[in-house]
């Protein structure tokens, strides 16, 4: 599960055995979890996160993008 991506509390990361989806990242908090598609950003699915912590979530996804998708790509490129 390698993580991509630390700020605060959230930990931006993929599982590695996730092949044949499209580009995504998970974001997790100590006690919940939402996925986020890559392209365009959107939110896949919730487990337990606050609406302002997903709002959180969005807006770093957005700051970090080109950093996220190389990291998937570049990662999932090698599996």
């Amino acid at each position: 599960m390698p993580t991509v991506l630390r700020i605060g509390s959230f930990r931006f990361h993929f599982y590695s055995d996730e092949k044949g989806e499209p580009p995504h990242i998970h974001v997790a908090l100590p006690d919940s979890e939402c996925k986020f598609w890559l392209d365009p950003i959107s939110l896949a699915r919730n487990k337990g996160m606050k609406p302002h912590q997903i709002r959180e979530a969005e807006r770093i996804i957005y700051e970090y993008i080109e950093t996220l998708r190389i990291a998937y790509e570049k990662y999932h490129s090698k599996s």
